[in-house]
């Protein structure tokens, strides 16, 4: 297979994945290594691709179902456990983190967590690569986009994060 019809299939992969997909398992579809799909894959954002990369593997924008909403938080690093389960269990998706950074601006991290299961495997890399929330730039200040079924899946969301003490308000 020539480069240019790898990138149309890993393009075609992501487009038709409900979850995100590692370079990993991609170079193992595609008998490649890891960092020639990178390659691929920033050639394919180069040329107008929308990919995202998140902690477990890349996505493409799907078409949002349910209502999106931002919420402001604010929490240690030992409570981010409690703020996303407090989130998916309500059946709400946590799609990306945004701190104002001093220098860089808005900082977005993807994240796309939607069960304990997606919880659980991203505390366990932030605990195995020593890695510091993007919320410590900000004194625990952040933001979320939520992906929500409905808006009584997001007010119970957001009624749950304002009874942990984890919603910034007013």
């Amino acid at each position: 297979m020539h480069s240019d019809e790898r990138r149309k299939a890993i393009a075609d992969v992501l487009r038709a994945a409900d979850a995100p997909v590692s370079a990993s398992a991609l170079a193992e579809k595609f008998s490649v290594s890891r960092q020639i799909i990178v390659g691929d894959i920033a050639l394919l954002r180069s040329s107008g691709e929308e990919i995202l990369a998140t902690p477990r593997g890349y996505v493409t924008p799907k078409e949002a179902r349910g209502i999106v909403r931002r919420v402001a938080v604010k929490h240690t690093p030992q409570e981010m456990e409690a703020e996303l389960n407090a989130i998916v269990d309500n059946g709400c998706t946590v799609i990306d983190v945004i701190v104002d950074h001093p220098i860089y601006g808005q900082l977005t991290g993807q994240l796309q967590i939607s069960s304990r299961y997606d919880v659980e495997q991203f505390l366990a890399r932030v605990q195995a690569h020593d890695a510091a929330p993007l919320s410590m730039l900000t004194g625990g200040i952040h933001l979320h986009t939520l992906r929500c079924p409905d808006a009584a899946a997001c007010e119970r969301a957001c009624a749950a994060l304002k009874a942990a003490g984890l919603l910034l308000d007013d």
